[in-house]
């Protein structure tokens, strides 16, 4: 762990654990999160199901409660919010309604994320998995 952040870190996929939605099952993944003066960054990487490499967007949270315009996605924004220090939930909504959630949560021992995201690929299929993550 990094200092006193429970987030900050490099965390491996655990697909033992982690509960996938059909559309969404990747083979192996890695996230990496870093602290800064506005937030988190988060990125991700990985292979798919089809053997395929995977790139995420990079993602920035900044956990103060505010609406802001989400990256690449014209008409959606977003809301990071932490309710406990080991627990960073997103709300992502456009026109007044919830088009995605998101939970990360570090367990108490700090050695596994827990990211619980639900709502629609940017192929419009609505997803809802679970994805389990251990500490490297």
């Amino acid at each position: 762990m990094n200092g006193d952040d429970p987030f900050v870190g490099t965390w491996k996929l655990n697909p033992a654990k982690s509960s996938f939605d059909p559309n969404h099952r990747p083979a192996s993944a890695t996230m990496h999160w870093e602290r800064d003066s506005q937030g988190y960054l988060m990125t991700a990487e990985g292979i798919n199901n089809n053997g395929q490499a995977v790139r995420e967007r990079p993602q920035r949270f900044i956990p103060d409660g505010e609406d802001r315009p989400a990256p690449d996605a014209p008409g959606v924004t977003a809301i990071a919010t932490r309710p406990a220090p080991n627990v960073i939930q997103v709300e992502a909504k456009s026109a007044g309604r919830v088009v995605g959630r998101a939970s990360y949560s570090v367990s108490e021992d700090g050695t596994t994320l827990t990211a619980r995201v639900s709502g629609a690929d940017a192929q419009q299929q609505s997803f809802d998995t679970v994805v389990v993550f251990d500490r490297q």
